[in-house]
């Protein structure tokens, strides 16, 4: 079991904002598809800015704000992952500016969702459209500069397969927004805002995945803290081992006797001075011979803790 960990905050984060387009969505469906005021007369589906307008702008505001804070917090994390070594370090000063960028640009983002939702688009038209503008451009921006660090760490560290699927799940998302976003833009200067208004919903949807797709960067993180935990817990027993003279249930023991470098015999209580044997003796041992006492016998075998 994984248990809770860096990856649940992007899985976090893509859910409550794939929750908020489906309640916007759904609600507008079920009151009948209302025709909003800040909807042009010859508009049928309307915009998210619409629907968030309306009573559902407290709802908007929170749900975009707890998306993006949480997303920003993956940033943070993985930053800090890599220069506590829990996921591939950055081999160069360059990668850990590409890294800082796409962090400043992420929270440029961030915040551009978050003023939106709150100028909404029937009392703040243009400020609307302008923190519409910076809450897009901002995360291509920030998506470009973690492709470019990923491209750069995968030449590094070619078997880690994680930097490269991200690297092009994020490209992928790049080409796709940034596609979506012209036509949008486009659409909406032609005034054909039912075509603009499918585009601006297909923009978010896509997001939703974009954000969900950070949770792969973490996987590395969990298999590192999961083998940290495991070298600790074996640390431990060979403390316990060492002092206590405790052996392990199949038959290797957990002592200090099996590591190169130490010289004191564990004789299993029947020698009486420091002697380096590999089996049994016969109870009168008084030298210090590092020897096999099976005549003409192989040695044992070493233990597995060796």
């Amino acid at each position: 079991m994984w248990g809770i960990s860096y990856w649940a905050v992007p899985i976090f984060s893509s859910l409550v904002w794939l929750a908020m387009l489906i309640a916007m969505l759904v609600s507008w469906v079920a009151d009948g598809r209302p025709h909003y005021v800040s909807m042009d007369p010859n508009q049928r589906i309307a915009y998210i800015s619409d629907v968030g307008a309306s009573y559902l702008k407290p709802l908007f505001i929170t749900m975009s704000a707890v998306t993006v804070v949480t997303f920003d917090i993956s940033f943070i994390l993985e930053r800090w992952l890599r220069h506590t070594g829990k996921l591939a370090p950055n081999t160069s000063i360059w990668q850990k500016i590409y890294s800082g960028i796409a962090i400043v640009a992420a929270i440029a983002g961030a915040a551009g969702l978050i003023l939106l939702s709150i100028f909404d688009t029937v009392h703040h038209g243009r400020l609307h459209n302008i923190f519409l503008a910076i809450f897009i451009i901002g995360y291509v921006i920030s998506a470009i500069f973690i492709c470019w660090e990923y491209q750069r760490l995968g030449i590094h560290f070619r078997e880690h397969s994680v930097l490269r699927i991200s690297f092009w799940i994020k490209l992928a998302f790049i080409l796709i927004e940034v596609a979506l976003a012209i036509a949008f833009g486009v659409m909406g200067r032609l005034r054909h805002y039912n075509t603009a208004a499918i585009l601006e919903w297909t923009i978010a949807f896509v997001y939703f995945f974009y954000v969900l797709s950070f949770f792969i960067d973490f996987m590395p993180a969990v298999r590192t803290k999961h083998h940290q935990s495991r070298e600790t817990e074996m640390d431990v027993a060979r403390a316990e081992g060492g002092d206590g003279g405790m052996h392990m249930g199949d038959g290797a023991s957990n002592g200090a006797q099996y590591f190169r470098g130490n010289g004191l015999a564990n004789t299993g209580g029947y020698g009486n001075s420091h002697t380096a044997t590999n089996g049994a003796t016969n109870g009168h041992v008084n030298g210090t011979a590092d020897s096999n006492p099976y005549k003409n016998q192989p040695a044992p075998l070493p233990s597995r803790n060796f």
